[in-house]
């Protein structure tokens, strides 16, 4: 496996390096299973994504024109609600808030009340039988770090659409992490990113060469 590894300064930047990795890099296969059945992607081996001010304004990236955006403040802020709490919209098999809502303030509570030097702050999402759902979860696991006084986030994905899922998703994870480091008493830090899966369906390829300033060929 070839591991891709990618340095951003904030949300926007990375979106747009991991558009030039996948593109250039990324393995060409048919899907057999799961979302987009019988489509292509193109998709890296497994990534390693570091970004060092996810918090830097905007959170979500900007396209040329005539692209469509890749997503908005406005989604942002109203997929949210899908971190922060259990609700679940009628036929949506899962959220990931019906795993996160319990485990956001026992994370607080561990780092006020226990002190910043512990590895147990893991949440987890998913289960053993989340295997048997037609689409499981692709977000498995928001594990935090408090160190020189900052609050950091490792995520890991275990299947990533890079076109609209990774902006959307970063942004709400650091929306999240914001709201944690407010609540805990420290600095907002850094997210490191990582995926066996980080893909660009083929709907989104030519799309992408716009957006990544890739020439044609």
């Amino acid at each position: 496996m070839q591991i891709s590894v990618v340095d951003a300064r904030d949300l926007p930047e990375a979106w747009f390096l991991c558009l030039r990795q996948a593109l250039t890099q990324g393995r060409e296969y048919t899907i057999d299973r799961g979302s987009y059945v019988g489509h292509r992607r193109k998709e890296l081996d497994f990534i390693v994504l570091q970004v060092k001010h996810p918090g830097r304004r905007p959170l979500v990236p900007d396209v040329p024109q005539g692209v469509p955006p890749p997503s908005s403040m406005e989604y942002v802020e109203n997929y949210l609600q899908y971190l922060l709490t259990s609700f679940k919209a009628d036929r949506e098999q899962y959220t990931y808030g019906e795993d996160l809502e319990p485990q956001i303030p026992e994370v607080i509570r561990i780092y006020r009340e226990d002190g910043h030097n512990t590895n147990q702050g893991f949440m987890a999402i998913g289960s053993r039988d989340s295997l048997n759902l037609s689409d499981p979860p692709c977000l498995r696991g928001i594990d935090t770090r408090v160190a020189n006084g900052k609050l950091h986030f490792i995520v890991y994905f275990r299947s990533w659409d890079l076109w609209a899922g990774l902006p959307s998703n970063l942004a709400g994870i650091q929306l999240l992490k914001e709201y944690m480091a407010g609540e805990i008493g420290v600095e907002d830090g850094e997210i490191v990113a990582l995926s066996k899966g980080l893909h660009l369906y083929d709907y989104a390829w030519e799309l992408a060469k716009t957006a990544a300033r890739l020439e044609e060929g």
